[in-house]
Parts: C-alpha cells; structure tokens; sequence
C-alpha cells in the first residue's frame, strides 16, 4: 500500500527530459521556449556555467530539470546542436559556432583557431613568448616596428620614406645597395 502511495506521489511530479528550442531571448537571465518530446510547449531558463554563454540556435536539444516537479518552472541545465557539433579526438575540447568558427584544443598539446576575422583587444599589450612565430600573409605594422635583433630576408626591402641608420650599410655578400 505505501509503495503504491509513493508511486502515485511520484507520478505526479514531473521527471527530468529532453527539449527541442524554439526561441531564446537575451539578458541577466536567459529565457527560452521549447517543445518537449511529447509536444507540449515549455518556457524555462538556460543555466550556464561561469565565464561562458551561449545563445543556442532554434533546433538545438535541451535537457530540461522541473523544478519541484513542475514544467511550469523548467530550467535548462544542458543543450546540443549536434548539426554543427565537430568530430573530436578522445581527450579533445572545442568552442565551435554555427557559422564554422572554432577554437580546438587538440592532442599533442596544439591549440587551432579558425575564423574569418580574429580581433584581440588588449590595452597594455600582447606577448608571444616563443622562439618562432610565422605567418603565411602580409605583417602590417601602423605605428612602427622595433626589432633588436637581424633581419634577414631573402627578398627586396622598399621603402617609401627615409632610410635612417646610426651604423654602416654594407652588402654582406655580393649584390648592390643603391641609394
């Protein structure tokens, strides 16, 4: 008899399930409507953790938690879009978009960025400690360029203002300096 009580009780509160996103709306906290899997519209909060957000596209899949038992109070605690999810090694973890965009940290200790437009914005400056950055495109510099080292190149140097030097310029090898 009390076990039939308890399952009656417990029929009554409604369990944890999967969601599908409809909409989500923006600020301190984020709202979202969605369709549960028996198709029953629901309104609830997207939880994340700490330091990151999401806005998750219509279509994404939720796990939804009612709170005491109720989908009148349901809240997001995980969501998928395995439509733009990527393929990852085991022990691998990426931030990825929709649009393509990806930062992928990878096994042997290699960190890949892919975007059409990388800013970073610092105010008191950038440091690569490394003993060797490349790049496979043009290096514009706007305000000036402090080198304490050589350079070498293998091409032409042109200039279209001054060339100011507090030593000599000499050809190190064959070849000419005009001025």
């Amino acid at each position: 008899m009390m076990r039939e009580q308890a399952a009656r009780e417990r029929s009554s509160v409604r369990q944890a399930f999967r969601a599908v996103a409809s909409a989500s709306t923006q600020g301190k906290l984020i709202g979202v409507q969605m369709q549960g899997l028996a198709g029953e519209a629901v309104a609830g909060e997207l939880f994340q953790h700490y330091g990151f957000t999401s806005s998750p596209l219509a279509g994404a899949e939720y796990i939804c938690i009612p709170v005491g038992g109720s989908s009148q109070h349901a809240v997001v605690v995980a969501s998928e879009d395995g439509r733009y999810r990527l393929t990852l090694n085991n022990g691998e973890v990426a931030l990825y978009t929709d649009e393509g965009d990806k930062v992928h940290l990878k096994r042997g200790r290699v960190i890949e960025v892919e975007t059409d437009t990388l800013i970073v914005k610092a105010t008191t400056k950038v440091s690569f400690q490394t003993p060797l950055l490349e790049t496979s495109g043009i290096v514009t510099v706007e305000k000036g360029l402090a080198v304490k080292g050589n350079i070498v190149t293998t091409g032409s140097i042109g200039a279209g203002g001054n060339i100011l030097a507090q030593g000599s310029i000499s050809p190190n090898s064959p070849g000419t300096i005009s001025m």
